[in-house]
């Protein structure tokens, strides 16, 4: 902050977070600490690359004025992000009433006797500042999730390891494919219960062939072939 006779400057440095190809503002603030009215002039050394609103004005007594200075978009950043521009502030008693139509370059002239003070304002570069994480907070490793309940009663989780709801509802079993399953295994069941009670006849067969000392009888091969085509059955 520079502290004259007529205005209070603030801040001393205009500070840009410089980005290429992009407009950058920042601002001063002129407070008059006097009863008179007080007209300001902005100059800069590179008038091409900045604008100043207004670069022209009257501070009112006891009041603050606010001048913007807007950086043109620059295609190249500076090197080490050093700048070497300059601003001058300069001020001078208005008459009573002065408005920025009164305000004249002679107004400034230290030659023609008027009191002129000059203020001079350093340009510097900072970085641009940066966003804020997208990690949410409660989602680090080993931490729990947090829970919120929406307008309709039910229960939000920030998890990132549950399963959406669509995908959840696509692996539950519809009916249909329920009473199919348990069709199947009924009828696998009853397959079992006859496969096993044709084993027992073929035994008993076989038995009884053995003991008459004949050949096998026809029953026993038509019932190997009923057997071998229920173990397929079931083998499927």
């Amino acid at each position: 902050m520079s502290t004259g006779e007529l205005l209070i400057v603030e801040p001393q440095e205009l500070q840009f977070p410089f980005e290429l190809k992009k407009q950058i503002s920042c601002s001063m603030h002129l407070t008059n600490k006097t009863s008179n009215h007080v007209a300001f002039k902005v100059k800069t050394t590179n008038p091409k690359k900045y604008c100043v609103r207004p670069n022209t004005g009257v501070v009112l007594p006891h009041s603050t004025c606010e001048v913007k200075v807007t950086m043109q978009s620059q295609k190249e950043a500076p090197t080490d992000m050093q700048c070497k521009d300059k601003f001058l502030l300069q001020s001078a008693i208005a008459s009573p009433g002065a408005t920025p139509k009164d305000i004249t370059p002679e107004l400034f002239n230290k030659d023609s006797g008027n009191q002129v003070e000059e203020c001079k304002l350093k340009v510097n570069f900072v970085a641009p500042a940066q966003p804020p994480s997208p990690v949410r907070e409660g989602s680090e490793e080993g931490s729990s999730p947090r829970a919120s309940i929406s307008e309709n009663g039910t229960v939000n989780t920030s998890d990132s390891t549950a399963v959406p709801r669509a995908y959840a509802e696509s692996y539950e079993k519809p009916p249909e494919t329920a009473d199919l399953i348990a069709k199947l295994t009924e009828e696998k069941n009853f397959a079992i219960r006859q496969s096993n009670k044709l084993h027992q006849e073929l035994e008993l067969l076989r038995y009884q062939g053995h003991k008459s000392g004949g050949g096998v009888p026809m029953i026993y091969v038509i019932l190997m072939g009923l057997l071998g085509i229920l173990l397929g059955y079931l083998v499927k």
